[in-house]
C-alpha cells in the first residue's frame, strides 16, 4: 500500500438549507472523518489506500465500509462491533467560522472508541510506505490513545508516520489533551498544524515558533488559513529562522462554498505529492489544490482534479498561482474542455 489510514469515520448528516439545527427539517447522508476523508482523496487520485476502522454491525456502519470502498480504498480491515454503535453527526450549512455553526456529535461511546492494540490488525497497519494518523483518535479513549503511542514508537522499518493535529477541545476529557497531542506530533515524521489550533492547544504564535517547538519531525507543514501554508524541513538547521529553512506557498484564491473537509484534502494532495517525489513547494501547491476542491463543495468529500490538470496548476508560475481563483465545478473544467474539443 502506498497509505495506511487510522481512525474514526462516522455518517455526516448534511442540511437541506440554511438555519439552526432545531428548524432544518430534512439531512442528506454523507461521510466524515479525519483519516478516512484523506484515504478517500489519495484513492481518487490513484494511489492505493487501505483504511483501518472500528465500526457498528449496524446500517450505518454497512454504509460507511461501502461508500469508502467505492472509492477505491481497501476497507478489508476494518472490524465491525456488535455492542457499539457508529458515530454519527449533524451540521447547519453555515460556515464553521461564524457563531451560528451548529455541530451535534453522537460519538461517545462509538465502535471506533474502542479500536486497541490488542483489536486492530497491526501488520496491516504497518503495511504502507506511509502511515496516515491525527489527534482525533488519541482523544477517543484510553484504549485509543494506548493504540497511538504503538504506532508512533520509533523503531526499524516504521512506516513514514503523518500526522494532522487536529485538536478537538471538546473530545478532551482532561487539560492533558495539548500535551499530549505535542508529543505525539514529536514522534512523526510529518506534521501537519494549523496556526490557529497551535496557538489554542501550546500558546504558540507564528510558524517559526510552531517549527521551533517541533524539531524531530522531518517535515512540519503549518497551515494558515488564507495566509497560505509553511512547510519547515528539519534536514536544514536553524528553524527559528525562516529565511533559507521555510518553503511558503500562498493559498489560492477560492469562492468557498463550505469549510469543511479542506485540512484533510490539503493533508492527501501533500502525501500525494510526497509519494511521487515532488519537491516541497509543489506538495504545498497540492495540498492548496486539493483543499480548493473540497472548499467548492458542500461536503467533507470533492471529487479532485485529475492528476495532470492538478501538475499543471501546480507549475504556473508565481504571478498565475497568485492571481488564480477557483470555484464550484473548477476540478471538472479541464474535463469539459477536453469534451468540447472532441465534439464536432
Amino acid at each position: 500500500m502506498d497509505v495506511v489510514a487510522l481512525g474514526e469515520s462516522m455518517v455526516t448528516f448534511l442540511p437541506s438549507r440554511p438555519g439552526r439545527l432545531a428548524d432544518v427539517p430534512s439531512f442528506e447522508r454523507g461521510i466524515g472523518g479525519a483519516e478516512s476523508n484523506v484515504a478517500c482523496v489519495l484513492a481518487a487520485v490513484g494511489h492505493s489506500v487501505r483504511w483501518v476502522g472500528r465500526v457498528g454491525a449496524d446500517g450505518f456502519g454497512d454504509h460507511l465500509v461501502e461508500a469508502i470502498g467505492a472509492y477505491g480504498v481497501d476497507v478489508a480491515s476494518v472490524r465491525r462491533d456488535p455492542a457499539r454503535p457508529t458515530g454519527i453527526y449533524f451540521r447547519t450549512a453555515g460556515d464553521r467560522a461564524t457563531d451560528a455553526h451548529e455541530v451535534a456529535y453522537y460519538r461517545a461511546g462509538s465502535a471506533a472508541s474502542a479500536m486497541a492494540v490488542g483489536n486492530v490488525d497491526l501488520d496491516a497497519v504497518r503495511a504502507g510506505r506511509v502511515l496516515h494518523l491525527s489527534g482525533i483518535t488519541a482523544a477517543l479513549s484510553g484504549d485509543c490513545l494506548d493504540l497511538m503511542w504503538e504506532l508512533t514508537e520509533p523503531r526499524p522499518g516504521r512506516p513514514l508516520v503523518s500526522f494532522d493535529v487536529n485538536y478537538r477541545p471538546g473530545l478532551w476529557r482532561d487539560a492533558d489533551g495539548p500535551r499530549v497531542l505535542l508529543d505525539l506530533a514529536r514522534r512523526a515524521d510529518i506534521v501537519f498544524v494549523g496556526a490557529d489550533e497551535a496557538r489554542a492547544a501550546w500558546g504558540l504564535h507564528g510558524a517559526g515558533a510552531i517549527a521551533g517547538e517541533l524539531r524531530e519531525p522531518e517535515l512540519v507543514v503549518v497551515k494558515q488559513g488564507r495566509g497560505g501554508a509553511v512547510a519547515f524541513d528539519q534536514d536544514t538547521d536553524g528553524l527559528e529562522d525562516a529565511d533559507g529553512t521555510a518553503t511558503v506557498v500562498p493559498a489560492l484564491r477560492v469562492d468557498v462554498v463550505a469549510a469543511v473537509g479542506a485540512g484533510d484534502a490539503f493533508a492527501a494532495g501533500f502525501l500525494s505529492a510526497t509519494l511521487r517525489g515532488l519537491p516541497v513547494r509543489d506538495r504545498l501547491r497540492h495540498g492548496h489544490l486539493m483543499a480548493a476542491a473540497a472548499l467548492t463543495v458542500p461536503g467533507d468529500l470533492a471529487a479532485p482534479p485529475a492528476r495532470d490538470h492538478a501538475d499543471r496548476m501546480a507549475a504556473l508560475d508565481d504571478h498565475e498561482w497568485e492571481t488564480l481563483r477557483l470555484g464550484p465545478g473548477w476540478t471538472e473544467a479541464d474535463a469539459r474542455a477536453d469534451e468540447e474539443v472532441r465534439t464536432p
